[in-house]
């Protein structure tokens, strides 16, 4: 106990207790959130309506620029492969790395870092509740293709897979929003130049994994996009307005 307790104090920024609350409002997050996707996901005729819909409003713009998307990935193994492994660990284990880092290394930043994913997170659901949409990959008669289930370990029949996704929850995609959260906090947070590049390009990245996958369409994107922008503003923009509130007061 008394290396343990010295390592929290070397290690920790607030020792082993606040630790443990971290991981417990993240967990308990991650279960009641699986807990509310799996009562959102009821309705697989209303998502594939709203999926036929999204549909017809790109081609109408533009065509289905994920189709280009997926042709260039299949053109070689390790673009596919690479974009599998994004599209998989982007929104777990990068997300879950990234706030491991952040509480340890700068912790002055964790807080609201962690409370942008939530909150990002929480509007995200509120979203596949209201508007389930299945993906692209769902379509094979308009030429998408399920990438992730030519990887037996990726299958979306598997069932750890199925625990963790909703099958309907294309709208907005959280993917998208949480990759721009992650790649703007660790631009600002990290000292080396070589590590803000790679944040910086980060998001742009896991938008494409998630096009070419066949999971997302770029208007899920889109609105990921705009739900990371929205919770950004709510927690990063209350300690700006005090600052600028501090003169009048005074």
């Amino acid at each position: 106990m008394t290396t343990l307790a010295a390592v929290g104090r070397r290690v920790l920024p607030r020792g082993w207790g606040d630790l443990a609350k971290q991981l417990a409002i993240w967990f308990g997050f991650l279960f009641a959130y699986q807990a509310a996707r799996g009562i959102a996901d009821r309705n697989p005729p209303k998502a594939f309506d709203n999926g036929l819909k999204v549909i017809g409003f790109e081609r109408h713009m533009h065509g289905l620029v994920e189709l280009s998307f997926q042709r260039f990935v299949d053109s070689s193994r390790f673009l596919m492969n690479l974009a599998s492994w994004t599209y998989w660990n982007s929104e777990f284990t990068v997300v879950a790395l990234a706030l491991l880092w952040v509480y340890l290394r700068r912790h002055e930043a964790f807080t609201r870092f962690r409370n942008t994913i939530l909150l990002a997170n929480v509007i995200g659901l509120v979203g596949y509740v209201l508007l389930p949409t299945a993906p692209p990959r769902m379509f094979p008669d308009f030429g998408f293709d399920d990438t992730l289930s030519q990887f037996a370990s990726l299958n979306h029949g598997s069932g750890l897979v199925n625990f963790f996704a909703n099958p309907y929850a294309a709208m907005p995609s959280l993917h998208a929003a949480d990759a721009l959260i992650v790649g703007l906090v660790l631009f600002a947070v990290c000292r080396n130049w070589f590590a803000k590049a790679v944040w910086v390009l980060w998001p742009g990245w896991v938008w494409f994994s998630v096009m070419a996958t066949g999971n997302h369409f770029w208007l899920d994107v889109l609105a990921g996009v705009f739900v990371a922008l929205l919770a950004l503003g709510i927690v990063y923009g209350r300690p700006l307005r005090r600052i600028r509130l501090k003169p009048s007061a005074a």
